[in-house]
């Protein structure tokens, strides 16, 4: 049996059309120079692809929950719940609960951004957004309870990171038995 994420209609219980589940991308952080520019005579040696992944949030705020044109609670479904529902991760991912890992972005609404390449943690050297003003910022991280990042800083040193086996189709994700 199939199992398909559709956003449905609360009035008559059917999909919607241009429904989306999931706020994802294929961040790849190539470089402009010498693998972007592979292109520039042939669109075909051009790497699919391009950085994004860091300002995925202030974009999706700014423009989706700023503007009115989705929810608070919307964003934190189309990023975290179901994202993790759908990669086999939930609930120990993508959920507040006991048993869950304490993975926590506390972000100010208010605090106004003009993305740059200056600023970007990626290894890329442009970004997409570049000199996009936005209202709304991270200003701290937790993974399994840990700060990662604060006031922009980040925290931990290389191996912090753990692989996290995702459970099979149609299957829920058990908590880890124990926490770092």
């Amino acid at each position: 049996m199939k199992k398909y994420c559709v956003q449905v209609s609360p009035q008559t219980s059917q999909p919607l059309s241009r429904a989306r589940a999931i706020g994802s991308t294929d961040h790849c952080a190539f470089l402009w120079d010498g693998q972007k520019s592979l292109g520039k005579d042939d669109f075909s040696k051009i790497p699919n692809g391009g950085p994004g992944l860091e300002n995925r949030l202030h974009m999706i705020h700014h423009f989706g929950v700023g503007e009115g044109r989705i929810t608070l609670n919307r964003m934190v479904e189309l990023l975290a719940t179901n994202p993790a529902k759908l990669f086999g991760l939930y609930p120990r991912k993508g959920t507040i609960a006991p048993g869950s890992d304490a993975d926590l972005v506390i972000f100010d609404p208010t605090k106004t951004k003009t993305i740059t390449v200056a600023d970007q943690r990626s290894k890329s050297d442009y970004n997409l957004y570049e000199g996009t003003a936005v209202n709304g910022d991270v200003e701290t991280v937790l993974v399994r309870g840990s700060v990662v990042v604060d006031e922009g800083e980040l925290r931990v040193e290389p191996g912090f990171g753990q692989f996290v086996a995702r459970a099979k189709f149609g299957e829920e994700l058990r908590p880890a038995a124990t926490h770092a």
